[in-house]
């Protein structure tokens, strides 16, 4: 602070040296040229010493955000309006967004030029490309100005907090149960889940996405509260995605995947939960509805790569939460032969689990993955090996195990 002040003071000291210097000379020379270079000199010198002391945070900042609600891929379209109430001519203006997140600076698109002169409001709009998933924060503008001699240069942080949060993008699948448990016994189905409504087991409250002819009525008429049947094929079906976050270079596919066999699975009628552990642990238990589409889309719009232990130590610690009775849909892009075993034991008491091993499109299976993929056919695990250009048909070419 004080090395500031004085390179200020030294600025402003050659100014005026500046201005005595040429007013000296046009009194001592006398004549048209010196007096005309003092006077050429004088306003410039003179902008100089009041940009010195003009408040550049005299400025309003608010910030626009057209897209709220975005996923991945997409565009959004960012409006600031600046507003001052001091109308001193600004020969440049640079503002600049500070935004947390590399790939907006990457592209250039969060810095403008403009000469805003006598202008009291200022309207910048821009568009940011190609929105990658997370959450991102617009923490503050900059704002950078300065004098025709480049000798005064100003700068002020006007701070407006905003954040928007970037989904997931999906891709529509066909999803098809592998098998569906009854309590009379296991067998293959591929039929729609919807459809088989036949056996009641129970109510639950209402969610947004539930079929009317799902309500029961009588339990409204007495209640007044709405109630939603439950149905033993709907159990049969529920399924559980466990999403590995052990760093890999497709990890952003598998996240897709993810957000595309959730999707698929509710879109069926069945109930869905997810689950995945790095610094943090996010966990969805068996649900269904927009709702709780919803809450998923937000975990995977906000999920990192940081898990640090391996994917088999991860199952094992939370064996009871991932497994219980629903189908096991495991996104991984590693194979082992100790996971494939872990998996193995987890998926006792459930449907037969089924791993989607994620790989990079120009990765090549070696040997090795060969023989872990014929370990998890023997004990009784499906395995789907796919890239990102195969995600739709994913569960197409699927047998049961």
């Amino acid at each position: 602070m004080k090395i500031q002040f004085l390179i200020n003071a030294a600025k402003v000291l050659l100014i005026i040296v500046l201005l005595v210097g040429t007013f000296s000379y046009a009194m001592f020379q006398g004549g048209f040229v010196s007096w005309f270079l003092f006077y050429s000199f004088l306003p410039f010198g003179l902008y100089s010493l009041m940009m010195m002391v003009y408040p550049l945070n005299d400025f309003n900042v608010t910030r626009t955000i057209k897209s709220k609600d975005l996923k991945a891929g997409s565009n959004v379209t960012v409006k600031i309006h600046l507003k001052r109430a001091l109308p001193f001519p600004l020969f440049y203006l640079v503002a600049e967004e500070h935004i947390r997140g590399e790939a907006f600076y990457q592209r250039g698109t969060a810095k403008k030029l403009i000469h805003p002169w006598f202008k009291r409001e200022i309207v910048l709009e821009y568009e940011i490309h190609d929105l990658p998933r997370g959450e991102h924060t617009f923490d503050s503008v900059e704002l950078k100005t300065g004098d025709f001699l480049g000798l005064v240069q100003k700068s002020a942080y006007l701070e407006k907090t905003q954040t928007i949060l970037v989904y997931p993008s999906y891709i529509a699948l066909d999803y098809q149960p592998l098998q569906a448990r009854f309590d009379q016994g296991v067998s293959s189905s591929n039929v729609r889940i919807q459809q088989d409504t036949t056996m009641a087991t129970g109510v639950r409250d209402y969610e947004t996405g539930d079929r009317v002819s799902w309500i029961h009525w009588k339990s409204f008429a007495r209640t007044n509260d709405l109630k939603t049947k439950e149905f033993e094929e709907r159990k049969s079906h529920d399924v559980m995605v466990v999403l590995d976050r052990t760093p890999s270079q497709s990890f952003e596919d598998m996240v897709v995947l993810t957000a595309s066999v959730i999707r698929g699975v509710i879109r069926k009628g069945a109930q869905a939960g997810y689950f995945s552990q790095g610094e943090t642990v996010q966990y969805a238990p068996l649900k269904s509805g927009e709702s709780h589409q919803k809450q998923i889309d937000y975990y995977l719009a906000k999920v990192k790569p940081d898990q640090e232990s391996k994917f088999e130590t991860v199952l094992k610690q939370n064996a009871s939460a991932i497994s219980k009775t629903s189908a096991l849909i495991l996104i991984t892009s590693q194979l082992t032969r100790e996971g494939i075993d872990e998996i193995s034991k987890v998926s006792k008491s459930s449907q037969a689990p089924m791993i989607l091993f994620v790989k990079h499109p120009s990765a090549r299976l070696n040997h090795e993955h060969r023989q872990l993929a014929g370990l998890a056919a023997s004990k009784g695990i499906v395995l789907k090996e796919c890239d990102k250009r195969q995600f739709a048909s994913v569960f197409k070419e699927v047998k049961q195990a």
